[in-house]
This record gives C-alpha cells, sequence and structure tokens, in this order.
C-alpha cells in the first residue's frame, strides 16, 4: 500500500463530511500513531433495526473505507445492546426498542451487506452486547452520574418533545450514555456518524475524557436525500435504493432522481473528485455532455460497486431498452395462459390481465383497455377480446409485463 502523508489523509478523509471535530486533533493523532507505528482506529456503531442497508448507509460506509484506504482500522460496531434501548435519534415519539430475534436477524444481513464496500480483512466486527449487557446496576449509576439531565435536554429533539409536552422515557436518556461507553471500550480514535448523530457523538467525547482516554475525533457525513430528493432516504417513507436490490432496480431507482441531486449523489457516493464534480456541472451547463448520460453513468458506477460492471451494463441496457426506446425488458416473467380466460369468440383480455395480476380486477382491466394503456406484441389494443390466440404474446399494462405462453 503506498504511503500517505498526514496532508493527503486529512484531504482525503474530509471529502464528503459535513463536520470535522476537530481537525488540529486529527493531526496530532495521526502523526502520533505513525510515531508509534500503529493504525487509527475508527469507529461506526449500527443499530440493527432494519433487515437491509440502502444508499444512504452506504455514505458512512464509502467513508469507513476510506479510513481502511489510508491504512487504518475499522470497527462495525453493530448495536445489539443499543438497539434493545431504542435510538430516539430524530423522532418525536418514543421508538419500541427491538426483540432479541429481531436484532439477531437484521445483524446477520447487516455482515453480510457491508463487505461489498469494506474490506473484509480490515474491518473488526463487534457487538456492543458484549459489554452492555454485562454492565451491573451499579455500573450503570456510576456510568449515569458522568452526565447531567440538563445536557441531555440539551438535545435538539429532547429540547422539542420536552417543550411540546411529549414524554420522555429514561431509557431514552440512556442511549446517548451507551454509545459513548461504546467509545470508551473500544478505545477508538475517531467515531464517524451522520450529521443527526452529532450530539450522541460529542458525549462520547467527554465519557471517554472522564474514564482517562484521549477524547475521539468525530466525522459526521451528510444525511443523503431520498429519491423525492427532499426527505432524507428511509426504507419506510419508499424513498429509498438498496444495496442488495437487483441491478435493474437499482438502476432504474437512480435514474429517476433529479439532475441537481444527480451532483450530490456524485459526491457522496462515489469517488469522484470534487474539482470533477465542478467541471462535469460545466460541461452540462454549456452543452458538451447531456445530463441523462452523466446519470446513466452514475448509475452504473453505483450498481457495478454493490454487484458488478457486467450486471452494471446489462442494467443499462435494459434501462435503455425500456423506458429510453420502450421495448420490451430481456427478463420479464413467462407465464401459461391462464385457464378460463378464452371462450369461443377468443381471449377474454378483461380477464387475462386479471388473472395475470396485471389489474385488480376485471372491471379496471376493461377500463385499462378502452383508455389504450394495454399493448400486446408492441400494438395497442382497444378490443376486449383477441379473436386469434397466438403461441406467444407480450402483454404490457403501464410497467408491468408478461410473456404469455398460450398452452398447447
Amino acid at each position: 500500500m503506498p504511503r500517505f502523508s498526514i496532508d493527503e489523509q486529512i484531504a482525503y478523509i474530509k471529502k464528503g463530511l459535513s463536520e470535522l471535530i476537530r481537525e488540529e486533533d486529527l493531526r496530532e493523532r495521526l502523526i502520533q500513531a505513525e510515531k508509534e507505528g500503529r493504525p487509527l482506529r475508527v469507529k461506526v456503531g449500527f443499530d440493527p433495526t432494519a433487515p437491509d442497508l440502502h444508499l444512504g448507509h452506504s455514505v458512512l460506509l464509502r467513508k469507513m473505507k476510506h479510513f481502511q484506504d489510508l491504512g487504518h482500522t475499522v470497527i462495525f460496531l453493530i448495536g445489539d445492546g443499543t438497539g434493545k434501548i431504542g435510538d430516539p435519534t430524530g423522532r418525536n415519539v418514543t421508538r419500541p426498542p427491538m426483540t432479541r430475534e429481531e436484532i439477531e436477524r437484521n445483524a446477520e444481513t447487516y455482515k453480510q451487506q457491508v463487505f461489498k464496500i469494506l474490506d473484509r480483512e480490515k474491518t473488526v466486527i463487534q457487538y456492543n452486547s458484549q459489554w452492555l449487557d454485562a454492565l451491573r446496576f451499579e455500573d450503570l449509576i456510576r456510568l449515569c452520574a458522568k452526565y447531567t439531565v440538563a445536557r441531555l435536554l440539551e438535545r435538539d429533539d429532547f429540547a422539542k418533545r420536552f417543550k411540546e409536552g411529549i414524554p420522555i422515557s429514561v431509557h431514552e436518556l440512556l442511549y446517548p450514555l451507551a454509545q459513548a461507553y461504546d467509545s470508551v471500550v473500544t478505545e477508538c480514535d475517531v467515531e464517524l456518524g451522520g450529521t443527526d448523530q452529532k450530539f450522541n457523538l460529542l458525549v462520547g467525547r467527554e465519557i471517554q475524557r472522564d474514564f482517562g482516554l484521549p477524547p475521539q475525533i468525530i466525522a459526521t457525513t451528510p444525511l443523503l436525500e431520498g429519491l423525492d430528493g427532499v426527505n432524507k432516504m428511509s426504507k419506510s417513507l419508499g424513498n429509498y435504493v438498496g444495496i442488495t436490490e437487483p441491478p435493474e432496480v437499482m438502476f432504474k431507482k437512480l435514474m429517476s432522481i433529479s439532475d441537481e441531486l444527480m451532483f450530490r449523489y456524485y459526491e457522496l457516493l462515489t469517488d469522484v473528485s470534487i474539482p470533477e464534480i465542478a467541471r462535469m456541472r460545466e460541461r452540462i451547463a454549456g452543452g458538451e455532455l447531456h445530463p441523462m448520460q452523466a446519470k446513466m453513468d452514475l448509475a452504473r458506477m453505483i450498481v457495478t460497486d454493490f454487484h458488478s460492471a457486467e450486471e452494471a451494463e446489462r442494467a443499462a441496457e435494459d434501462f435503455d431498452r425500456v423506458v429510453r426506446r420502450g421495448e420490451a425488458p430481456a427478463d420479464i416473467e413467462t407465464v401459461p395462459l391462464p385457464e378460463g380466460v378464452v371462450n369461443q369468440n377468443g381471449i377474454r383480455l378483461g380477464h387475462l390481465l386479471a388473472r395475470l395480476g396485471m389489474a385488480p380486477s376485471v372491471s379496471e382491466a376493461t377500463r385499462k383497455i378502452k383508455e389504450g394503456a394495454v399493448e400486446i406484441n408492441g400494438c395497442r389494443v382497444t378490443d376486449l377480446v383477441l379473436s386469434d390466440v397466438p403461441s406467444e404474446m407480450i402483454v404490457q399494462v403501464g410497467k408491468k409485463w408478461r410473456r404469455v405462453i398460450a398452452n398447447s
């Protein structure tokens, strides 16, 4: 691995960060680590609150990979202990704790997914239940004594709920302390997190200092906007791109983002440099580069990261064929002609669409046919009965496709 100077390391680490607390501390820590011949210990915690990760999570994962590129040790901390508390960050109501079964199931999928970006050999996986479950009540009291309720209530979401008279449970106040204790046990030099985690990360600095450890450097990454370009990417809002979704699904979702959001995704989800992104903006503004091409290049990069270059190219070809040229996708589901849709006059198309699941009912299917929203073998149909029964036909209703094979 090539050796990087301190300045080169800091410049690489700062790309795409929202805030670094403090840069001078990071410089001193890097200098000291170099003298001691040791890598920095970089911690990131993920509570396994959902079974799949999306591109919003990958912003942090990519920054973790940057530290690995520089030769540092990344601790991927699975919050199976804090997950039982329920992180109140960004919430106006109490978040219910997760069951042990949910946590274990989700944690296993996280372990499988993170290595799409991280280097397995340079990643330490730990579970914070290992030390949180071992805390005695006396230990918990001592930990709580290191921080005041007034300081906890300075946190934006707590302050808002307190002002509005919305209940705050005591267990929620423990969450920042539990996360801070993770930093004590792991003796991390740097903790990464989204901007919404800044309060928790700052608590970690103070608690480490109370335990006689040098306070961790904090590096926060922006919260990635979802496909709508407004709200934080979230599975619950449906504006997400899952990192395990099929290549063609990821590609199509990425092609739906706005031109302006595209540049944000380039910055946070790729290794394209800031000067290169600025040049891309200029080329688009000057008419040298079409935004559609830039967006397709972006989608190829991201799909390649989580699948392969070959699958990304196939997804691009599929998108071009289906969306830009209106042709049928390559992976249409093939089904036999359903029973009961053919009478002496031919195929009753309303019944066919309903049986294929391309319309919720025969009446809705009939409406779509009359509106001209149904195509068979590339031709729009408006008759309710198809008199000739072909051996094979491609049926399209909006974005739904089926290849139907007639019974022999």
